[in-house]
């Protein structure tokens, strides 16, 4: 206990370079732990960017390249789902609801979507988080479109704006609509998935202006109109046991080649392939706090020798070379144990902080909890090459000889 304070009093005494030191140790604490739990929370976002669908239905192609083109409008399908298997899958017993979805359009590199009012009712992202409007409401005409957050910001557009869309995806556009203009209804707010890049139109517009419609003005009364084929489908159903059994059937549909994925799996061996993403994050990590401790070394061995005339007079008191070596190594062990105290109220704040940020930017849902056992075991293993850092100039203060002035005959 006499050591213990004994060392308390000497980092007080040294508080400019024990703070600097305490600092470094406290931000690397944060960063660790800041890193590791996006790193966590990502995988689960990147899970969940699309949420409480079961089923996704395509043109048969590979699994993730359906739920590529389909959810994050990456790349496209060369075949699509007619509306007569479409109307014949959904109406099987156990659907409690679908969304058809069709792509192929775009408005200044950003996707259009063509879908129906259950797409509002239905969608989910994150932990099973619906859409919500930030300014107006779902499209109630065939010439309205409800524009994605990113879209409405990165374009400035407001609502009552007239848009033309083009067909095409991406930058590469053949045709604009120029003659069927929309009028934009309604804003989502950010979701941090490629919804916020999307905008969103009936169902009945695409088919209409594909199929050569001179105006869309008076065409009010039907939001899904009579399409032939569509891009895709979600689903839902009244219970897990009808997901199997319908995807199944979908799987060995006769009438036309289709692919039915559970995009929760599909998304977790997507993830598997991003698996670089991940390593690179727990390397960042392991550097940051090796150097770190490398600073604290660097501090406690340049005190050391500042440090001579203190050491001698213990040891002129009766202190014994293992008593400095045990002073030492409290001291290094309390820098530590405050500096993880420290990062770990840092790492609240920035997590607090930055938390509607990352959801709204980057669409990682951000978990603010107490830490968990495994970020526990992390700054456990910090606390322990922490010390294990101290012991080396506390073996040097132990091994000081009769020609540095530091010891005294017994």
């Amino acid at each position: 206990m006499i050591l213990a304070k004994l060392a308390y009093k000497s980092l007080l005494n040294r508080r400019a370079s024990v703070l600097l030191t305490l600092f470094t140790i406290a931000i690397s604490v944060m960063l660790l732990l800041s890193i590791e739990r996006v790193r966590i929370d990502a995988k689960s976002s990147f899970s969940n960017t699309i949420s409480g669908t079961d089923l996704i239905v395509g043109a048969r192609t590979g699994d993730i390249q359906l739920l590529l083109s389909s959810v994050f409008r990456i790349g496209h399908t060369n075949n699509g789902v007619s509306w007569k298997s479409y109307e014949y899958i959904t109406s099987q017993r156990g659907v409690k609801w679908s969304i058809p979805i069709s792509l192929g359009d775009s408005h200044k590199g950003q996707a259009v979507l063509g879908t129906t009012l259950d797409y509002f009712s239905h969608y989910r992202f994150a932990k099973k988080q619906n859409l919500t409007f930030n300014k107006g409401q779902p499209f109630a005409a065939i010439n309205e479109v409800v524009l994605g957050s990113e879209v409405a910001n990165k374009l400035g557009y407001k609502l009552n704006d007239s848009i033309v869309i083009s067909h095409g995806m991406g930058n590469t556009s053949f045709h604009h609509h120029d003659d069927n203009p929309f009028k934009v209804v309604g804003i989502l707010n950010s979701t941090g998935t490629p919804v916020d890049k999307t905008l969103h139109i009936p169902l009945a517009a695409i088919d209409l202006i594909h199929g050569g419609k001179a105006s869309l003005e008076h065409e009010h009364d039907d939001l899904v109109g009579h399409p032939k084929q569509i891009t895709a489908f979600l689903m839902g159903f009244k219970s897990p046991l009808y997901t199997l059994q319908i995807r199944r059937n979908i799987n060995q549909y006769k009438p036309e080649a289709l692919l039915g994925i559970m995009p929760t799996v599909t998304l977790k061996e997507l993830w598997e392939m991003l698996a670089i993403v991940e390593k690179i994050l727990l390397l960042f990590s392991a550097v940051v706090v090796l150097i770190s401790l490398l600073g604290m070394l660097t501090t406690l061995l340049a005190n050391l020798s500042q440090r001579r005339r203190e050491l001698a007079i213990l040891r002129s008191v009766g202190a014994r070379p293992w008593h400095l070596f045990t002073l030492i190594s409290i001291e290094s062990l309390l820098t530590t144990l405050l500096g993880c105290l420290a990062g770990s109220v840092l790492y609240y704040l920035a997590i607090f902080s930055a938390g509607g940020y990352l959801q709204s930017h980057a669409g990682i849902s951000v978990n603010i909890t107490i830490l968990s056992y495994y970020e526990l075991g992390l700054i456990g293993v910090i606390m322990v090459a922490g010390f294990i850092i101290g012991l080396i100039p506390a073996t040097r203060a132990y091994f000081y000889s009769l020609s540095d002035g530091m010891s005294i005959k017994a």
